[in-house]
């Protein structure tokens, strides 16, 4: 089997990004030592757990955390979040305290699914639309285009390509992802730590909301319940919809290290699509722990579009629930494509 160009790139640079990640802190008197070559596991693993006794001291009691939670010695890793995770060792000693730190990486333990996909329709597209954010709402199709004084949000017929509705934003705006919940469209801003709520049939602007942890808006999705944000790294941050506040965040990761740079996403069917930025392919995520569990090629499409100077790449995806396939275009695309996804 041939492997894409674009997952090549991927998969040399999750090998990478999976080096060099243990931060142990030493101290004079104690390390923590565990039973993985760069600390680093795999899901289903067990993390074995020792405390190096530098000087020899009384240890009366050691007392391990990890992701929130307080754990034995041998801890089973098979039901957590991947990625890069601090240990913590509290140590009682001479009547003293102490306590040290390590970093953990834990990995996917399968390889991802590689996909294809076939076209079932092509639709016309605004060549000129800097596409960030698709997403369908009762069939119809919604649309946030970027860059500075030409961004918009729109609202389409897909089929033909027709703009029904259209809010431009201001120019200091550079529009990113969106998504729509209980009749509010969610629209973020790149750099400007900024994202908006609409409503949906009039486009007036609700409320705006800043970030917290996540520096930029990339891309947004939810479940019905939660909203999800990417910011362009390999966290993917849920956020209360009704607050917009950040509540938690997951890394995802492959069995080789991280995936940066997600992009667009889409929830489809309890998993998060996840456009990957320049590499003009989806991965599939899941939800609970960031493990990446599919890649799709799409980089042929972009093949078949028109070919200009503006041309960019592969960004937006959108399920539709009432055809129940998926839509995926680019940046600049004059073409919006339909398709299947095949198991190679």
């Amino acid at each position: 089997m041939t492997i894409p160009k674009f997952l090549i790139v991927i998969l040399i640079s999750v090998v990478l990004s999976a080096c060099g990640n243990s931060n142990t802190k030493n101290t004079l008197n104690f390390s923590i030592e565990t039973n993985a070559n760069n600390n680093t596991f795999k899901l289903g693993d067990v993390l074995e757990l020792k405390i190096n006794n530098l000087k020899n001291k009384e240890i009366s009691e050691v007392q391990y955390e990890f992701l929130g939670q307080i754990i034995d010695p041998n801890f089973n890793l098979s039901d957590v979040k991947l990625g890069i995770h601090k240990l913590t060792a509290n140590i009682n000693f001479d009547g003293k305290q102490e306590t040290i730190s390590k970093n953990i990486t834990i990995l996917n333990n399968e390889a991802p699914k590689l996909l294809t996909f076939e076209i079932i329709n092509t639709y016309p597209h605004d060549i000129s639309s800097y596409t960030q954010g698709l997403e369908f709402y009762k069939d119809t199709l919604y649309e946030s285009t970027g860059q500075y004084t030409e961004s918009k949000l729109r609202k389409l017929d897909y089929k033909t390509g027709k703009v029904l509705k259209e809010l431009k934003l201001e120019d200091r705006y550079f529009a990113e992802g969106l998504t729509i919940l209980n009749d509010k469209i969610y629209q973020l801003t790149w750099q400007e730590n900024t994202g908006f709520v609409y409503d949906i049939n009039s486009f007036e602007v609700l409320n705006t909301f800043k970030y917290n942890r996540s520096k930029e808006g990339w891309g947004l999705c939810n479940d019905g319940t939660i909203l999800y944000k990417s910011d362009g790294t390999d966290k993917i941050f849920t956020l209360n919809a009704e607050t917009q506040a950040e509540i938690n965040h997951i890394q995802v990761f492959t069995d080789k290290g991280k995936i940066g740079a997600l992009n667009e996403l889409e929830w489809i069917n309890g998993k998060i699509y996840a456009n990957i930025y320049q590499r003009n392919g989806v991965v599939i995520i899941n939800p609970e722990n960031g493990a990446t569990e599919a890649v799709i090629d799409f980089s042929s499409l972009k093949e078949k579009v028109t070919q200009h100077s503006g041309l960019d790449v592969l960004n937006g995806i959108a399920y539709n629930p009432e055809t129940n396939s998926i839509f995926v275009t680019g940046k600049r695309w004059d073409k919006l494509f339909e398709v299947r996804i095949i198991e190679k």
